[in-house]
């Protein structure tokens, strides 16, 4: 009898997933770990996760160290700040050095922040995937917010190739602001004396930040629903019904370039800010950004009223066209893009809008009934799935239709 092949080594999906190989071994040492201080530690891990994962390290690397008075230096030549000549406008091609355009050592910055970054993909993603899709798999019913479905492996490595290719771009967007920074480019609005602007200023950025990159986001997000855009761009990050920590990088070229733009260097070249809250408050979102892909019923604490559960975003790749928001909730309350028990929401229904129950065909809304179910209701608040729905509610939808 032919014996079955073991399946080959993938140097992406096994890369990432690496601790599937390892498991007994961490398993004995997560036991000797106190369950309280188990639980720190995996918390930090997700928050540095979030923190490394597009290459901010690196900026506000070099933002501390020019806080402390020092000189930034990573590739060959010290210096970096003291020598740069002032660039004028026009310019010729002969003018066009990395040097002039306040960019010397780009290579060196774009470089490391990609090697922090997916040196982090690799590790500490590893790591999350192993605490919860490894160690906790046969208890998915405690902590899964859809505890049935998993994505598939073919999935699993797509979401992977996605990602990988949006850190190699974002480290290189965060990588060349840092070198630009590094080299004191003049047009970036940061600055580093806490008083500059007053400190009326200086905490009032940080709600002045959080709701403008939320409320971008939100409007970014949702335009990105519309037909045309979501078919070509945003669909992609969409075949991940049951998302996990790796899809939250697996979007399009396009988009994650779009979306950089707009929350991240706009600001920076537009508003004098101060580089600590502007980038813990981006912390703040890509931490929550991790919880929120991560398939993990997380809920919000309670001092974070404007926050979303998890669910909120995991409802968004499982239903499709549906709460659009991220970080504030409000948003999709506001402009009424809220997911609603008495709507159903699919792949073709577009605008946040849903269709009511009267509206679809009595087989799609079967279809819901056993969809809903699905849903994990340790996910929602006080424990209880506020949208599902039973075969009473198909009755009363038959007698409005008949």
């Amino acid at each position: 009898m032919k014996e079955r092949e073991s399946p080959k080594w993938h140097p992406m999906t096994d890369g990432v997933k690496w601790t599937e190989y390892c498991a007994d071994t961490l398993e004995k040492i997560w036991n000797r770990i106190p369950s309280l201080l188990g639980h720190i530690i995996a918390t930090v891990i997700i928050f540095a996760f979030g923190a490394t994962l597009k290459g901010e390290w690196i900026l506000i690397m070099v933002h501390f160290l020019k806080q402390m008075g020092r000189s930034v230096y990573v590739g060959e030549s010290e210096g970096i700040a003291d020598t740069n000549e002032n660039l004028t406008l026009p310019l010729s091609w002969e003018d066009l050095s990395l040097e002039r355009l306040y960019l010397k050592d780009w290579p060196s910055f774009w470089l490391y922040s990609a090697i922090g970054s997916y040196t982090m993909y690799f590790l500490l993603g590893g790591f999350i995937h192993w605490y919860f899709y490894v160690r906790r798999r046969h208890k998915a019913h405690e902590w899964k917010i859809q505890p049935d479905k998993f994505l598939p492996p073919h999935l699993e490595l797509d979401e992977i190739f996605w990602g990988s290719l949006t850190l190699l771009i974002c480290s290189a967007i965060t990588g060349t602001i840092a070198c630009y920074a590094a080299n004191n480019g003049p047009w970036l609005k940061i600055y580093y004396d806490w008083n500059e602007y007053g400190w009326w200023w200086f905490f009032l950025q940080i709600p002045a930040i959080f709701i403008y990159q939320d409320y971008a986001t939100y409007w970014l997000h949702r335009i990105y629903h519309f037909p045309f855009l979501y078919k070509r761009f945003h669909k992609l990050h969409h075949k991940y019904k049951q998302p996990t920590a790796f899809s939250v990088t697996a979007i399009h070229p396009v988009e994650i370039v779009h979306i950089q733009i707009t929350t991240l260097l706009m600001p920076i070249f537009l508003v004098p800010l101060h580089w600590a809250p502007f980038y813990g408050v981006a912390l703040y979102a890509y931490y929550h950004a991790i919880l929120d892909h991560s398939g993990v019923a997380f809920k919000a604490f309670w001092w974070q009223p404007w926050q979303p559960d998890a669910a909120f975003h995991d409802n968004h790749h499982q239903y499709f066209h549906v709460n659009f928001g991220f970080n504030i909730k409000y948003w999709d309350k506001i402009h009424k893009t809220e997911r609603r028990k008495d709507r159903v929401y699919r792949e073709d229904t577009f605008y946040g809008t849903g269709k009511s129950l009267d509206e679809v065909p009595e087989d799609v809304l079967r279809s819901e009934i056993e969809e809903r179910k699905s849903e994990n209701p340790l996910a929602y608040k006080d424990n209880r799935n506020k949208y599902e729905l039973t075969e009473n509610d198909l009755q009363i939808r038959n007698r409005k239709v008949n």
